[in-house]
């Protein structure tokens, strides 16, 4: 089983790094210099510029690489490009490349013919192929769960039910649309656990929030729920956050429409709870890893 990003990895980034420090000593900047501008060591550069690292002949051939890597090389010796520029056009590269059909999908699909032979139906490299799209779900995801579970404190705004941080396909319309923790997220004597890897459809509560949320105005991508308290509102309403209670007792589809009737720019909703109900905060954003930020930021005041 091999990944397009290890293509990637193993092929076009050590090909096009010898190509830009090729193209770097020949404007004359120092081997330490060509360095630092890479963010790779002396002695790799060392290996560039004498052969010992294996390139790509294709990748090294194709014309948008050379371009790109001529631009960048002119930008980066003449100090009008910042090496962070030069990383966000050469991932925009990588991106065009990955596309179906183009140069490193074509690299992909030698590597493993089956992907090729999967059917017309189905193209792993179509970015708007259903797996790429739920894929990209799950890695923001993963990423806003790391974040989660690095936040010293998180545990503490754990509701007793537990809580869930859950992300929804551009195009939901059912919980089957929507990822998040199997079993939730608790706190296990004082640390925030994650039972098991994020999977679609196995959230109901909160991805019914969201689903609500986006079915009646709202454009978020994903949501959490956390333990209600005043303070962490009046935190999230200093941040630059709207809020809106709502009536959890009955239809929340229902209970969430009404309360972005009143607050149509809402992106965090609560309610007070009731009898056999506990009172929760559902943060909202466009994606989960700023949900997990903003979750982050409220650790502090969560006591």
């Amino acid at each position: 089983m091999q990944f397009v990003e290890e293509i990637v990895v193993d092929e076009f980034l050590p090909t096009v790094r010898s190509m830009l420090a090729g193209e770097l000593r020949e404007r004359g900047l120092t081997q330490s210099e060509v360095a630092d501008v890479l963010g790779i060591s002396q002695s790799a550069v060392s290996k560039y510029a004498h052969g010992d690292v294996a390139t790509n002949d294709r990748i090294a051939d194709d014309e948008r690489v050379e371009a790109v890597v001529g631009e960048l090389a002119d930008g980066l010796a003449a100090g009008t490009i910042t090496p962070v520029q030069a990383l966000i056009e050469i991932e925009v590269l990588i991106r065009d490349l990955e596309s179906a059909g183009d140069l490193l999908a074509q690299l992909h699909e030698e590597a493993i013919p089956e992907l090729a032979d999967h059917g017309a139906s189905f193209r792993v490299h179509d970015p708007e192929s259903e797996l790429r799209t739920s894929e990209r779900v799950l890695s923001s995801l993963r990423r806003g769960l790391r974040i989660l579970e690095n936040a010293s404190g998180f545990a503490d705004l754990i509701p007793a039910v537990g809580s869930n941080l859950v992300a929804c396909t551009p195009d939901a319309e059912g919980v089957d649309d929507v990822a998040g923790v199997p079993g939730r997220i608790f706190d296990v004597k004082g640390q925030a656990t994650v039972p098991a890897d994020p999977e679609f459809g196995v959230s109901e509560h909160v991805a019914t929030v969201l689903l609500a949320a986006r079915e009646h105005g709202g454009d978020a991508g994903a949501a959490i729920n956390v333990r209600y308290d005043p303070k962490l509102l009046a935190e999230l309403t200093e941040q630059g956050h709207v809020s809106a209670e709502f009536d959890e007792s009955g239809d929340i589809a229902e209970s969430v429409a009404e309360a972005l009737e009143a607050e149509p720019d809402a992106t965090v909703l609560y309610q007070t709870g009731g009898m056999g109900i506990e009172p929760l905060i559902y943060v909202l954003g466009p994606d989960a890893e700023s949900v997990a930020d903003t979750t982050r930021s409220l650790v502090a005041h969560g006591t």
